[in-house]
């Protein structure tokens, strides 16, 4: 039995109403997109927006130019080693492979900056320039900048060149990991979106209230309550 039909209605209005919406935002009407891709793309564009490391990290690869080094990658397999070999060489070092080993002598700073160029093109969505120079897919000759540079930086290390590291792994995180990460995404700034932003942020907590509200109402229409 219903004790309070009013409040018992009221919720079942509310929970209709929370249904309606939760069909129309998972529905693709945004732009083409549901509601979740859409908020989704705008916060990966945002953030993008405040994640362009480059310029700042290739003042630290500046640093290493003239740094003379002799590394030896051991690579996931023979295969990735012969396109690896191709980005190294871009970067005007000498390249010997065996195998998946890859023993490579040349200008840390060169290398880092071939790198960084690559890394930046991917960054503003120019993966085409990079297909070209290559001759492979963008986002594989990235990783293979990821597997390159994972490797340089554990061989740095077993030779106590730990400044050298560091900046390799800074430009792996910031530079290799970010441009992949964010490829074919927009950059925007806040500041351009801020009013769907904080119109999302606001709908979010008006949401979750809106469904707590109407399985309260629910719960005392039918005259039912917790007792101590």
């Amino acid at each position: 039995m219903i004790e309070k039909k009013r409040t018992f209605y009221l919720g079942l209005g509310l929970l209709f109403g929370f249904v309606a919406v939760l069909v129309s935002f998972f529905s693709p009407i945004w732009d083409g997109k549901d509601g979740l891709e859409y908020l989704d793309n705008l916060y990966n564009s945002i953030s993008k927006g405040s994640a362009y490391y480059i310029p700042k990290i290739r003042e630290e690869a500046e640093s290493l130019k003239g740094k003379r080094v002799e590394l030896t990658l051991d690579m996931a397999d023979e295969r990735h080693a012969e396109q690896a070999a191709l980005l190294l060489e871009a970067g005007e070092a000498q390249v010997a492979s065996a195998g998946a080993r890859l023993n490579v002598e040349g200008d840390l700073g060169h290398i880092l900056a071939n790198c960084l160029s690559d890394a930046d093109a991917m960054y503003h969505n120019e993966g085409r320039q990079i297909s070209a120079k290559y001759h492979c897919d963008e986002r594989l000759a990235m990783y293979n900048w990821w597997l390159a540079l994972k490797g340089a930086e554990k061989d740095l290390k077993k030779q106590n060149k730990f400044k050298e590291a560091k900046v390799v792994d800074l430009i792996v995180k910031k530079a290799i990991e970010t441009s992949y990460n964010y490829y074919q995404i927009d950059p925007q700034k806040i500041t351009d979106r801020l009013g769907i932003v904080i119109f999302s942020l606001v709908f979010y907590v008006i949401y979750t209230v809106w469904y707590g509200f109407a399985i309260m109402f629910l719960f005392e229409g039918w005259g039912l309550r917790l007792a101590h």
